[in-house]
C-alpha cells in the first residue's frame, strides 16, 4: 500500500481526456437493455488498455474486470450500468446519439466513464490501495424487470475473489454540480408492477344497463387504488400506486367488451410490500364484483427496495468529505420513490448508492429527458468518489 500519494480528484483530473473520450463514445452509440454489445466492445477495448483483467459472457454483455486480485485485504466492487433508454435526442451535443429513437437520458454513459476512470487511477502503481477492486459493467438498468444485476450476479460477479462491500453512484440534477448525496437504511423504492383486465358486456352506447360497462369499472378501479395510499398503509411510510396506462374501445358510440389498465406499486419496506399487494388485489376485486363484471388481475414484483448499509455508508461518506471537502458530501434527507437494480447486490453484500450532482444552475434538467446532457466535470467528481470509497472501505471496513 502507498502510504503517500496525490489525491484522488487530482488523478482524476488527469484522467479527463480519456473519461472524455470514453463517454462522447458510448453516447454517440447508445444501446437498449440487453443489446449492449458495441457498448462491451469499448469497454473491453479500454480495460485492454489500462492493462486490465476482465471477463465476457457468451449472450450477455456485462463485463466483469479486477484489479489486484492477488492482493490482501478487503474486496470492493463498483459498478456502473450500460444501457440507454428509447429517447430521441434533443440536446444538440456535438457528440449527440447517431439514433433517432436512442439516447443516454439517464447518464449510464457518464456512470461507465467515471467507473473506467476510477479503475485507471486505481490501476496504477501511484493508486494502489489494499485490496482487490471488482468492476461490475452491468447491463439493463433500465429494463425494469429482471434487470442486469442479478444475471451478472449468477455469473460470479460478487466471487472468485469474494466481494466484501459494493459501491454505485447515480447522476442526480437535483443536486449540484460537485456535490456527492449519500443517506443509511432505505434510499430506493422498490418497484413492482400491475396489469388489470376488466371484462364486462360490450354493446350499444345508447343502452348502458344492458351490462356492466368495463370502462366505468376501470375508471372506479382507477380512483380506488388511491385510496389504498391514503387508507391502507401507515401515513408516515411512502407509498406510490400509479396507473400509466388504460385502454379499452374503438368508437365512440361501442361499449368495449374489455378494457385494460397498467400502473405501478412504489413501497420502501418488505412489509409494506406484502401488504400493498394484497390490498390491490382485493381492492380490484371487490370494486369488479360490485358493478358485477369480472377481473384477471397479473401483478408482477420488480426491483427489491435498495437499503444502503450503515456502517458501509458512514464510512464511505468520511472517505469522501475528506477527498471532496465535507461542504460537497450532502446527506440526503429522503428516501427516493424511483428503483434500482443496484439493490440486488445490497441484497448480498453490504455497502452503498450514491448520488452525484450534475445540477447546474439555469439549466434545468431532468432524468429520461431528451435534453439531460450533464457537465463533463462530474466525471472528475464521479471518479474521484469511486476511487475515495474503495480506499475507504479497505482502510477502515465497517
Amino acid at each position: 500500500m502507498v502510504s503517500a500519494r496525490e489525491p484522488w480528484s487530482v488523478l482524476a483530473r488527469r484522467a479527463l481526456p480519456a473519461m472524455r473520450a470514453w463517454r462522447t463514445a458510448f453516447h454517440q452509440e447508445p444501446e437498449l437493455s440487453l443489446k449492449e454489445e458495441k457498448t462491451r466492445e469499448k469497454i473491453v477495448a479500454a480495460l485492454t488498455e489500462l492493462g486490465i483483467p476482465y471477463r465476457t459472457f457468451e449472450g450477455f454483455p456485462g463485463v466483469i474486470g479486477t484489479i489486484g486480485a492477488d492482493r490482501s485485504g478487503p474486496v470492493i466492487a463498483l459498478r456502473a450500468d450500460m444501457d440507454a433508454l428509447p429517447v430521441t435526442e434533443a440536446t444538440g451535443l456535438p457528440f449527440a446519439s447517431r439514433f433517432p429513437d436512442r439516447m443516454h437520458a439517464c447518464g449510464h454513459d457518464v456512470h461507465m466513464a467515471c467507473l473506467l476512470g476510477a479503475a485507471a487511477i486505481l490501476s496504477r502503481p501511484s493508486g494502489a490501495v489494499g485490496g482487490a477492486i471488482r468492476l461490475l459493467f452491468q447491463p439493463a438498468e433500465e429494463e425494469g424487470n429482471v434487470g442486469g444485476a442479478l444475471p451478472l450476479i449468477e455469473r460470479g460477479g460478487l466471487e472468485k475473489p469474494r466481494v466484501d462491500y459494493v459501491v454505485g453512484l447515480h447522476v442526480d440534477p437535483s443536486l449540484p454540480l460537485g456535490r456527492v448525496g449519500w443517506r443509511c437504511g432505505p434510499f430506493m423504492a422498490a418497484a413492482d408492477f400491475f396489469r388489470v383486465t376488466v371484462r364486462g358486456k360490450g354493446g350499444h352506447a345508447a343502452t348502458p344497463h344492458q351490462g356492466p360497462d368495463a370502462i366505468v369499472v376501470a375508471c372506479e378501479i382507477v380512483l380506488g387504488l388511491q385510496a389504498l395510499v391514503s387508507r391502507v398503509r401507515d401515513p408516515v411510510d411512502p407509498v406510490v400506486v400509479s396507473v400509466g396506462s388504460l385502454h379499452g374501445g374503438t368508437r365512440n358510440n361501442i361499449l368495449p367488451d374489455e378494457v385494460v389498465l397498467e400502473g405501478t406499486v412504489r413501497t420502501l419496506r418488505v412489509g409494506t410490500r406484502e401488504l400493498m399487494e394484497r390490498a390491490l388485489r382485493r381492492r380490484v376485486r371487490s370494486i369488479a364484483a360490485s358493478l358485477g363484471a369480472r377481473v384477471r388481475i397479473d401483478y408482477h414484483r420488480g426491483y427489491p427496495p435498495l437499503e444502503n448499509h450503515a456502517g458501509a455508508t458512514r464510512t464511505v461518506a468520511e472517505a469522501l468529505s475528506i477527498e471532496l471537502g465535507r461542504a460537497n458530501v450532502i446527506e440526503v434527507d429522503h428516501p427516493l420513490m424511483g428503483a434500482e437494480d443496484f439493490s440486488r447486490y445490497l441484497e448480498r453484500v453490504p455497502g452503498t448508492f450514491l448520488r452525484l450532482g450534475v445540477g447546474v444552475a439555469g439549466r434545468p434538467a431532468s432524468l429520461h429527458s431528451a435534453t439531460f446532457a450533464p457537465d463533463e466535470r462530474a466525471l472528475v467528481v464521479g471518479a474521484a468518489t469511486l476511487a475515495a470509497a474503495a480506499e475507504g472501505l479497505q482502510r477502515s471496513p465497517p
